[in-house]
C-alpha cells in the first residue's frame, strides 16, 4: 500500500477550454498521469475524444488512462439500479469500482494523478458526489482543479454541497457536521444518478 504522504488524487473537468488552457491547468498542479472517468469518452469538443485526448496528453507528458468501465457513472451492473435508477451507495459497494480503486492507488505511487470528467463544476459531476465521496472515507485527500487555476480541498466542497441541497446546519443544531454531510450526499446523488432509456433492452 502506498505511503499516506501519496494517497492524493485531483480532479478536473474539461468544460469548454481550449486545449492549451486545460494543459496548463494540469501543468500548474504537476499533474503527470489522469485517469478519464467518464462512461462514454467522447466530447462534442474534439479534443476531448479519447482518440484526441489520449495522444495529446501522451504528446505534453502526461499518461492517460480511461477507468469509465469501472469510475463511469452510468452502470450495466443491474445490483446498482433501485427503482430504474443508479444508487451511487451501491455502485460503491460493486467489485468493478472498487477496481477501479485500486488502480488509482497503484496509479498514485508513481504518478500525481487526476481523475477527469466533463462537468466544470464538481458537484454536477460524480467525480465529485461518487468517487470523491468515496475516496475521502477511505483517508485521501481530494483536490478539485477548478477553471481559474485554483484548487478546492474537498472539505470545503462538501460545505458547498450542504448549501447547495438546502441543508441550514441552524435548523439542525445538535446534528453532526458529517451527518448533514451524508444527507446531502444522498439527495444530490438522487438528483443526478443516471436512468437508463425506458426502451432500452433490459
Amino acid at each position: 500500500m502506498s505511503s499516506p504522504a501519496l494517497r492524493t488524487i485531483y480532479t478536473v473537468g474539461y468544460s469548454t477550454h481550449e486545449w492549451p488552457a486545460f494543459v496548463a491547468l494540469l501543468r500548474g498542479a504537476g499533474i503527470t498521469a489522469l485517469a478519464d472517468v467518464r462512461s462514454n469518452p467522447q466530447a462534442r469538443l474534439p479534443q476531448y475524444r479519447q482518440e484526441n485526448l489520449a495522444p495529446g496528453l501522451r504528446a505534453e507528458g502526461i499518461a492517460y488512462v480511461w477507468l469509465g468501465k469501472e469510475l463511469g457513472a452510468r452502470r450495466d451492473e443491474r445490483e446498482c439500479y433501485v427503482n430504474g435508477q443508479v444508487d451511487y451507495e451501491l455502485v460503491a459497494t460493486l467489485p468493478n469500482f472498487r477496481a477501479g480503486l485500486a488502480r488509482l492507488e497503484k496509479g498514485v505511487v508513481d504518478h500525481t494523478v487526476t481523475l477527469m470528467c466533463a462537468e466544470r463544476e464538481p458537484l454536477d459531476c460524480h467525480r465529485g458526489v461518487l468517487i470523491a465521496r468515496v475516496l475521502k472515507a477511505g483517508g485521501w485527500r481530494v483536490r478539485h482543479l477548478r477553471a481559474d487555476g485554483s484548487i478546492e480541498e474537498h472539505d470545503e466542497t462538501e460545505r458547498r454541497m450542504v448549501q447547495r441541497v438546502g441543508i441550514d446546519p441552524l435548523l439542525d443544531a445538535g446534528v453532526e457536521h458529517e451527518t448533514l454531510v451524508e444527507r446531502a450526499y444522498r439527495e444530490l446523488g438522487r438528483a443526478m444518478t443516471y436512468k437508463p432509456p425506458q426502451d432500452a433492452d433490459g
